[in-house]
């Protein structure tokens, strides 16, 4: 059943768990992450990014999704993820399929971040559509989103409970360390927990993670064995997830991991049996692989059996 981001977070909120944001961007990938959610009766959100609206569709996607809802009792969240794009949130919130949209300003200057974001409210409000807004960036490129690192800024806490007070948003994204793409750390993994602490205790509101893939390394070898030339990828470790979910994270947004599984899942498969051409034969072991991957992100955050 389709519901509002508002309500899966407010109970993420108030038991301390987290929900995971995966993203769509073909019928196998939301097959994938609807199965998982039914085995382990688990709220979801299903997002889509600009970039897969502009490769597959709006009407087609939130048709897709729509389709997935009713067939189930789970709650299911259609979000647009990293809107950018002012006028392709808006297209999002007045096309009757989303039931949550994400705003991001987070690169425009404070003040017009501020009053961008509060439009948005005002227009997705009106609709009984929940909001996400970010403040401070996050580092990394995946899809339209490119951020260069020595531009990117973590969030401000007294900035941030500012920001949540002027424009209403029902979530915040914040920047504490983690990035996008395959490729977040060239160390080994570290985020801002003290920052994460304090902002926590400044907003009300849910706090949501970005770019937080953790690049497993079973999933990743895997890739590799079949032709994958991502050997200096590395995500977030699980632990670090954890303690994040721990101090008040409650959506975690993946993709880079979904990507990964759905390749590996591919070329696997070719490699074994290369005189195939059907391709559901084809694209169904990624899918399956994309059901493994989101069934531990969901036992990860502590999603599993809430619904």
């Amino acid at each position: 059943m389709l519901t509002t981001l508002t309500k899966i977070l407010v109970s993420a909120n108030k038991n301390g768990y987290a929900v995971g944001a995966f993203n769509v961007n073909s019928l196998e990938i939301l097959q994938g992450i609807m199965a998982a959610a039914k085995s382990e009766r688990s709220p979801v959100i299903v997002q889509t990014s600009e970039g897969a609206i502009e490769y597959a569709g709006l009407d087609e996607l939130g048709t897709l999704v729509h389709l997935a809802a009713h067939k189930t009792d789970l709650p299911v969240v259609l979000h647009l993820d990293h809107g950018k794009n002012y006028e392709l949130v808006v297209e999002a919130i007045e096309s009757g399929y989303y039931t949550s949209v994400m705003y991001d300003g987070s690169s425009l200057p404070y003040a017009e971040n501020v009053k961008r974001t509060k439009e948005i409210v005002a227009l997705a409000h009106a609709k009984r559509i929940s909001v996400e807004a970010e403040l401070g960036a996050i580092a990394g490129i995946e899809d339209f989103v490119s951020v260069k690192e020595r531009d990117a800024h973590f969030t401000d806490p007294k900035q941030a409970a500012d920001f949540v007070k002027k424009t209403g948003c029902d979530a915040l994204a914040v920047a504490i360390g983690t990035s996008h793409g395959a490729y977040k750390f060239r160390g080994s993994s570290q985020l801002d927990f003290e920052r994460l602490k304090t902002i926590k205790r400044a907003v009300k509101v849910p706090l949501v993670l970005h770019g937080a893939s953790g690049v497993p390394t079973s999933l990743k070898k895997l890739c590799i064995k079949y032709g994958c030339k991502i050997d200096e990828a590395k995500g977030v470790s699980d632990t670090m997830i954890k303690q994040a979910v721990r101090l008040g994270i409650n959506k975690v947004n993946i993709d880079t991991d979904l990507r990964i599984a759905f390749d590996a899942g591919v070329r696997q498969f070719l490699s074994k049996h290369p005189s195939v051409i059907d391709p559901r034969k084809i694209l169904a072991p990624a899918r399956d692989l994309i059901t493994k991957v989101v069934r531990q992100k969901m036992r990860l955050f502590g999603s599993s059996g809430k619904s």
